[in-house]
C-alpha cells in the first residue's frame, strides 16, 4: 500500500517536471520471475524514480549505504526494500585505504532474499552518477550477483534488463525523457562462470540502449480514449490542479535552481522542495475550508478535489499508461 502510493506521488511530480516520459520495448520487461534491473545513471535519484515508475510491478533498489546515517531515511529504506550498499569510496573516505571486502555481504542475501520471493531489484552498476554521453566503466558487483543467485543460491528464472535512460535536458522543466527497454540476458541460458565476462555482456546490452540513443518519438504504450463528457470533467479537474498547485511548484523550481551546484539537482530538488511546499499549501487549504465550512466531510470532499487536480494537471495529455 506504501509502496503504491508513494509510486502515484512519484508519477505525479515526474509529470510536473518533464512534460513526457517516453517508453520503448515495454513489452521486453518481465511481469514477474527474479529479475535485476540494469540502468544507467545520468541524473541521480531521479534516475530511480523514473525507472521505477516505468517497471509495471514492485521494485526493491539499493542506494549507498551513507544515506542511513540518518534514522529516518533508514526507516524508509526498509519500508521500501532499500538495500543500502557499501561504497569503496565511501569506505576510504571513513576508514582509510583498508576496505573490508565482505563489506556487502549482508546486502546481498537481502537482494538474493528479495530474488527468491521472485522480486525485482533496481541496480545502477556504473556506481555513479555522471552527465557524461557513454557509459561509464561498469562495476562487477551486478554480475556477481547473478551468479551468486543461480550457482550457489540455485535461483531459477533470473533475468538481467538493461534499461537506458535518455534526456533532453535533465535540469530544464517541460523537457521530455526517453526510456528505451533491451532485451534481458537470462541467467538460465547463459553459459559461463566469470562475473567479468557477464559484467562485459551486460556493459555491451546497456551501453547500447543508453549511449547516442535518441529520445522515441511518441510512446510504444499509448492512453485510453475518452467520451467527450470524460474529456470535459478532466480539463476541469487538471484546470483546477494547475491553479492550486502552480504557486508551490514555481516556489519550488524557482528554490531548486538557485540552490543547485551540478546540472543532476534542478529535477530532484524540484521534486523534493514541490513536494514539501504542495504539502504545507494542502495544510493551509484544508485548515481555512475547515474553518469557513465548520464540517470533517467538506474538508474531505475538498482534499480529494486537490489530489484529483494534482492528477489530471500531470496526466490530462497522456492519463495513467504505465
Amino acid at each position: 500500500m506504501i509502496y503504491s502510493i508513494l509510486k502515484w506521488i512519484t508519477g505525479i511530480a515526474l509529470y510536473w517536471f518533464y512534460r513526457d516520459i517516453r517508453v520503448e520495448n515495454k513489452q521486453a520487461i518481465p511481469a514477474a520471475g527474479p529479475l535485476l534491473i540494469a540502468v544507467n545513471h545520468p541524473n541521480a535519484l531521479v534516475d530511480a524514480l523514473i525507472a521505477a515508475w516505468i517497471i509495471p510491478r514492485r521494485v526493491g533498489m539499493t542506494a549507498k549505504a551513507t544515506l542511513t546515517d540518518n534514522p529516518l531515511v533508514a526507516a524508509i529504506f526498509r519500508l521500501l526494500d532499500v538495500v543500502p550498499l557499501r561504497r569503496t569510496s565511501d569506505e576510504r573516505e571513513r576508514s582509510g585505504p583498508g576496505v573490508d571486502p565482505s563489506r556487502n555481504a549482508g546486502a546481498f542475501r537481502e537482494i538474493l532474499s528479495l530474488l527468491e520471493r521472485g522480486g525485482a531489484v533496481l541496480i545502477f552498476p556504473e556506481g555513479k552518477s555522471h552527465s557524461e554521453a557513454e557509459l561509464a566503466p561498469l562495476k562487477s558487483g551486478l554480475a556477481r550477483l547473478a551468479l551468486m543467485a543461480r550457482d550457489e543460491s540455485g535461483i531459477r528464472g533470473l533475468r538481467i534488463l538493461p534499461m537506458g535512460l535518455v534526456f533532453e535536458d535533465k535540469g530544464n522543466p517541460g523537457s521530455l525523457v526517453g526510456a528505451r527497454i533491451g532485451k534481458p540476458i537470462e541467467m538460465d541460458s547463459w553459459d559461463g562462470k566469470n562475473h567479468q565476462d557477464l559484467t562485459m555482456e551486460i556493459a555491451r546490452r546497456l551501453s547500447s540502449m543508453s549511449n547516442e540513443a535518441v529520445i522515441p518519438d511518441t510512446s510504444d504504450i499509448v492512453g485510453r480514449d475518452h467520451h467527450a463528457f470524460n474529456k470535459h470533467l478532466i480539463g476541469v479537474a487538471a484546470w483546477w490542479g494547475r491553479l492550486t498547485h502552480r504557486f508551490p511548484i514555481r516556489m519550488a523550481r524557482n528554490l531548486a535552481v538557485r540552490r543547485s551546484t551540478n546540472p543532476d539537482e534542478p529535477a530532484m530538488l524540484t521534486i523534493m522542495f514541490g513536494l514539501g511546499f504542495v504539502l504545507l499549501t494542502y495544510v493551509v487549504h484544508l485548515a481555512v475550508i475547515g474553518v469557513v465550512a465548520g464540517s470533517a466531510l467538506v474538508v474531505v470532499a475538498y482534499l480529494v478535489t486537490l489530489l484529483a487536480g494534482a492528477y489530471w494537471a500531470a496526466f490530462e495529455e497522456h492519463p495513467r499508461r504505465y
